[in-house]
C-alpha cells in the first residue's frame, strides 16, 4: 500500500510534502508530483502537508481521480527505484496521462 498524488497537484508542485517525506520518496515530474510504491513507508507525514488535498492514502482516493493510481506507479517504470528524490532531481518527464491533461488553472 502507498499513497498516491492525484489531480490537485497538477500544474502546482507545491512540494511542502517533499519537506514532510521522511523517507525522500516524492519525485518531481514537470507537471506534478510522484510518490514511489515501493520506497514510501505509509508513514502519511505528507497527506496533512499538501496544501492543495492533493494526496491520498491509495484505497481512499476519490473515484474520478483513480487513473492517477496508475499514473504513480507507472511514472516509476523507467526511473526504477533511486532511493532517494532528492540525488535525482526534478524529471524532465510526466506519466503519459498527466502529459495529456490541459494546463490546470488552480486557484
Amino acid at each position: 500500500m502507498t499513497y498516491i498524488i492525484a489531480q490537485p497537484c497538477v500544474d502546482v508542485l507545491d512540494r511542502s510534502c517533499v519537506e514532510e517525506c521522511p523517507v525522500d520518496c516524492i519525485y518531481e515530474g514537470k507537471r506534478m508530483l510522484y510518490i514511489h510504491p515501493d520506497e514510501c513507508v505509509d508513514c502519511g507525514a505528507c497527506e496533512p502537508a499538501c496544501p492543495v488535498e492533493a494526496i491520498f492514502y491509495e484505497d481512499d482516493v476519490p473515484e474520478e481521480w483513480d487513473q492517477y493510481y496508475n499514473a504513480n506507479v507507472a511514472f516509476f517504470d523507467d526511473l526504477g527505484s533511486p532511493g532517494g528524490a532528492a540525488k535525482t532531481g526534478p524529471v524532465d518527464k510526466d506519466h503519459p496521462f498527466v502529459a495529456a491533461l490541459p494546463p490546470q488553472n488552480q486557484e
